[in-house]
């Protein structure tokens, strides 16, 4: 749960943070052009999410060794398609004889090449990997999760009460059966729901416009699937401040700051049409000093591009991410105040616990990582900080994993693949500590300028940046769309012989 969200809006990028209790959390950035492509990104590029899209695709290949298909989604990389998320199509088409026969269906029971399927982007490219679809598609929306093709009701794992699960499943079956009968189609009485945290606070009233909601948007996306053969995009995923809305404002929330006036309107009137309660933690950031320095958000991000980070005592852990893993390496560095090394060792490992789940979750680090502590003697320390690890991810939406810690101090744990890791998104894939991506610098560049015209309303602006990050912000398309929301003249000029970081920006008369 986050104190705070602080969403910057800038000329083709968002970037969203997470703050609690004065410490970034979370970061999102999703940005409209890349490094690697030139207009809106696409497979294999690190720009705006596809997760949760709704797909017309073309099977291309069934490879029964995988038990999997490649699925043509419009995509430089086709998306795969495994037999567990595809199963639904065999029950969908009455063609389930696999189970008649005791087993489970395979892919070819599923699927053809050739033929028409509707999918869902489950996980975006990453690196050479192309996307993960689901023929098991969902609908969500801020209470109430619809699943049209697996009928029962499931509930958030955050909900952990008892007493609250009964209530709430018997609550949502009959809020959806009323709502799902009084619906045309006989195929929405055996539609299934998952419970969002969400629900917890709601009434009555408030789920069934919830469930009327999300099954108004599977009617117009089954409408709108029939005249299309694909590959084609049937239903977009709310964008990232809507999204983070409708995922993360809670309770719990005590407001969320947005720096331009235009997302602020849009997400005060989608505020005020889904969750009207909240519409009031909205407010616009109109100070001179940017939202994200203002509360030291940049600072935060630069020391996440660092392998190392510094620990409150002196000590310090070293993070190293490579295809496979990612390795942590913690330091006593200078500390030695504690009487006994146990102790020593106990107190750096419980502050590197703290640093490590915050890095973790802020840099997107994602696969199997592995943590070599400080030596621990006693298995009750051990223990204490495994703990104080976990406790780090309480409220994380992504699915981690921690083990306990070996005899020799290692821990091991996994966090699901989500989005690109930080480091691959602002920095070079080599020698990441020293160069960031003409892209990364081109939007700093960006977010300067802005800063710069705000300080020296109505004045022309000249940018000086070197000649690869003006190449990359000519091609991009964006110098357009600056020049048009500042309503002032900016001129580009490459300076030969300048270091990739260099942004200066001149005031003219």
């Amino acid at each position: 749960m986050s104190d705070e969200i602080l969403i910057n809006v800038g000329v083709g990028e968002t970037r969203i943070a997470l703050v609690d209790e004065g410490v970034l959390r979370d970061l999102v950035i999703e940005r409209s052009v890349d490094d690697s492509a030139h207009g809106p990104c696409s497979a294999g590029t690190t720009g705006a999410s596809l997760v949760g899209n709704l797909m017309i695709g073309r099977v291309e290949r069934v490879l029964p060794g995988m038990q999997a298909a490649f699925v043509d989604i419009g995509l430089p990389r086709s998306g795969f398609l495994g037999v567990r998320e595809a199963q639904c199509l065999c029950e969908l088409m009455g063609l389930d004889n696999a189970r008649n026969q005791g087993r489970m269906p395979r892919i070819n029971d599923c699927v053809r090449e050739g033929e028409k399927v509707l999918v869902q982007v489950l996980k975006d490219p990453i690196g050479d990997k192309g996307p993960r679809l689901s023929a098991n598609v969902t609908i969500p929306g801020r209470l109430l999760v619809l699943v049209p093709h697996q009928p029962g009701v499931a509930l958030s794992r955050r909900i952990e009460d008892e007493d609250d699960r009964a209530r709430l499943t018997e609550l949502v079956q009959r809020v959806c059966a009323d709502v799902a009968e009084k619906e045309e189609g006989d195929d929405l009485a055996r539609a299934g729901w998952i419970v969002r945290t969400a629900a917890l606070q709601a009434d009555e009233d408030a789920l069934e416009r919830d469930a009327r909601h999300v099954l108004e948007t599977w009617r117009e996306v089954r409408e709108r699937a029939k005249g299309m053969n694909g590959p084609a995009t049937v239903f977009k995923e709310l964008g990232p401040v809507q999204r983070v809305l409708r995922d993360h404002l809670n309770e719990e929330t005590g407001s969320v700051l947005i720096d331009d006036a235009d997302a602020y309107v849009k997400a005060r009137a989608y505020c005020d049409a889904v969750m009207p309660g909240y519409a009031g933690r909205l407010k616009h950031h109109a100070a001179r000093t940017p939202l994200f320095a203002a509360y030291g958000v940049e600072d935060e991000i630069e020391a996440a591009l660092s392998s190392r980070v510094e620990l409150p005592s002196g000590g310090w852990i070293t993070v190293e991410r490579t295809e496979a893993l990612t390795a942590i390496d913690v330091n006593s560095g200078s500390f030695t105040a504690a009487t006994d090394l146990e102790q020593t060792s106990r107190r750096i490992n419980l502050e590197a616990a703290d640093a490590i789940a915050r890095q973790v979750r802020v840099r997107g680090v994602g696969g199997l990582v592995i943590i070599d502590f400080i030596h621990l003697a006693e298995e009750e320390h051990r223990q204490e900080v495994v703990a104080r690890l976990e406790a780090g991810f309480e409220g994380d939406r992504t699915p981690t994993q921690i083990l306990p810690m070996s005899e020799f101090s290692t821990v091991e744990m996994t966090r699901k693949r989500v989005r690109e890791p930080l480091d691959r998104l602002l920095l070079e894939p080599i020698r990441r500590d020293a160069n960031k991506t003409r892209a990364t610098v081109a939007y700093e560049a960006l977010r300067a300028t802005e800063a710069a015209a705000a300080d020296q309303p109505g004045r022309a602006l000249t940018l000086h940046v070197c000649p690869p990050v003006a190449e990359w912000l000519e091609e991009s398309g964006l110098m357009p769309q600056l020049r048009a929301r500042l309503g002032v003249d900016v001129t580009l000029h490459p300076v030969d012989g300048a270091r990739r970081h260099h942004i200066d920006i001149a005031a003219g008369a």
